[in-house]
């Protein structure tokens, strides 16, 4: 039976055993948890033995044994106020008991979730294209809460039950040995269905558990394009496919909690085996004059206190197996490396000389070439403008230059040194990128423009607003820069959000400044406002402007046209 409580925590502990670093960091309140489940256990069982003697001494005086009325009294008031003060003390531990184990899970819920978001962040662009927004967050979030479910709760309750046990069985020895043996004889078929049962459970949490990501997953996208659903007129396609996904999901819960409701079924019936045996072996030694009524109300009470934390198992079993099988889909992105990865952490300046020498890429996801055997150099304070059809390679060129990708061949050159080994924070700190799509945070204009630097002042933010030529629509908003711009910016225009970004890119006042084909949204106008405002910052800088329009690559020092590469079939 201990084999078994003992598996509801560790028999999943392949994935659960990433835990322990965290149990070790709070080993203070879950040390002192566990004494008080000891003096909770202690105090609730104690006070047992002191029912079995009332019991005695009230049939002594029905049977009319000479026992006096005063020594009734007197022992009904002391046995009473035993039992009274151990109750009491028994629930003052019991509360401490949840406010150390309980409140150690929350602090270790807190440290995961930080140390998971921190690993999505370090994650590879590659490795955010193999997956989901909806399942990271599902990942994040019901995950991290099942996983809490077994540091607390799970882990409190075994623990409670192993001690109670021990405890039970100490004094149900000292009672009676028989009885104690016929008593514990169903447990280990207790032990047997716990095992086989929550392996099923195991399995039918994953499933239930993809089912939820996939949910998450497509509310996620059916959001973000509301606009494209809504102009569509597609909302009964998208209700229809978001209720087969969640009839999907209900069968699968559905389907798990019929088996956990099995399974508290059976560990009730086991329990109320338990009482039978007492029943049937008091009785029989009662009639043959080897225990009294005490004794037998003794054993009712022991079964009766292990009978709430026996019926627990199943639960807590079910808890842990979804905590493993929660633990083993976090642990899937924990494992995950980034390729792209920072070995150097000195501080020095950054001045611009760009150079690709040989450079070629394939997207892993995709098998595309994008680039082959690809040659230029730009000294710092040069402009370069990058011109070809779509898909030669023009945006690849900045993710390659950005290093959120990094070269299957060829090497490329920042200042002579190569860019993997360069300090990639120092060196982001320089770059100035206005991306292809343009995103914007759900926040505040202001807050969307000095994001790319530390305490921007207001006067900073409108003054490279004007420089993006968006100043002037800004004011006309009724909460000019303190306006919210909603999700992904669809509060605004797509012209107006291209210039924000632009704005966002400038504050920084950076050494490479990377225009991924950023102007396509705006007319000639605004486009020529634009450029001759920020004239003097790329003269500045080492500028890179990727585009399909003449008009932005005029003004470069010099030009560089792409041409697709031809896939031998």
């Amino acid at each position: 039976l201990f084999q078994t409580y003992i598996f509801c925590i560790f028999a999943t502990m392949n994935s659960l055993k990433t835990l322990n670093p965290y149990f070790w960091k709070h080993r203070v309140l879950l040390f002192w948890g566990i004494l008080f489940i000891i003096a909770s256990n202690f105090f609730s069982i104690y006070q047992v033995q002191f029912v079995g003697k009332t019991v005695d001494l009230i049939k002594d005086v029905l049977d009319d044994h000479n026992v006096k009325k005063e020594v009734l009294f007197r022992t009904l008031l002391i046995n009473g106020g035993i039992i009274v003060g151990t109750s009491i003390l028994s629930g003052v531990f019991r509360f401490m008991m949840r406010q150390t184990i309980i409140v150690a899970s929350r602090r270790i819920e807190y440290d995961l979730k930080n140390k998971i978001y921190k690993h999505y962040q370090e994650l590879s662009l590659s490795t955010y294209k193999n997956t989901t927004v909806g399942d990271l967050l599902n990942r994040l979030s019901e995950d991290v809460v099942a996983i809490r479910m077994y540091l607390g709760p799970g882990i409190m309750y075994v623990i409670n039950l192993i001690i109670l046990l021990i405890i039970t069985c100490v004094y149900m020895l000292m009672t009676n040995v028989e009885m104690t043996i016929w008593t514990l004889i169903p447990l280990p078929i207790l032990s047997f269905i716990i095992y086989k049962v929550s392996s099923i459970i195991n399995r039918k949490s994953k499933v239930m558990q993809k089912s939820q990501s996939a949910i998450s997953t497509f509310v996620q996208d059916s959001f973000s394009g509301i606009r494209v659903v809504k102009f569509f007129n597609k909302e009964k396609y998208i209700e229809k496919n978001y209720g087969i996904k969640v009839k999907d999901y209900q069968d699968k819960a559905l389907d798990l909690a019929k088996t956990e409701a099995y399974f508290f079924t059976i560990i009730i019936f086991v329990i109320g085996l338990l009482n039978v045996a007492i029943l049937y072996m008091g009785g029989k030694n009662y009639f043959e004059g080897k225990l009294t009524v005490g004794t037998i109300a003794d054993f009712f009470m022991y079964i009766n206190i292990l009978i709430w934390p026996f019926s627990m198992v199943g639960w807590v079993s079910s808890v842990n197996q979804r905590a493993a099988a929660s633990m083993s889909r976090v642990n899937e992105f924990m494992d995950i490396k980034s390729e792209i990865v920072n070995t150097n952490f000195d501080n020095y300046t950054i001045k611009g000389d760009v150079e690709f020498r040989n450079v070629s890429y394939t997207y892993p996801n995709t098998g595309i070439k994008a680039l082959d055997n690809l040659s230029f150099k730009l000294e710092a304070g040069k402009s370069l403008a990058i011109m070809g059809k779509t898909g030669s390679g023009k945006s690849t060129i900045a993710l390659l230059l950005c290093r959120l990708i990094d070269p299957d061949e060829g090497e490329i050159l920042i200042d002579g040194k190569n860019l993997k080994d360069h300090n990639l924070e120092l060196y982001r700190k320089h770059i100035g990128y206005i991306p292809q799509e343009s995103y914007l945070f759900s926040d505040t204009i202001e807050n969307n423009i000095g994001f790319a630097i530390d305490h921007p002042t207001h006067a900073l933010v409108e003054e490279f607003a004007k420089k993006a030529d968006v100043h002037k629509n800004i004011v006309e908003f009724k909460e000019k820069y303190q306006t919210m711009v909603g999700e992904r910016g669809v509060m605004l225009s797509g012209g107006q959000k291209q210039r924000i970004c632009i704005a966002r890119a400038l504050i920084k006042k950076p050494e490479i400044l990377i225009f991924d084909d950023s102007l396509s949204a705006l007319d000639t106008e605004t486009e020529e406002n634009i450029l001759q405002n920020i004239e003097n910052d790329i003269k500045s800088c080492t500028s890179i402007i990727i585009t399909h329009r003449e008009s932005s690559a005029k003004r470069a020092d010099y030009i560089l046209n792409l041409t697709e590469i031809e896939v031998e079939n």
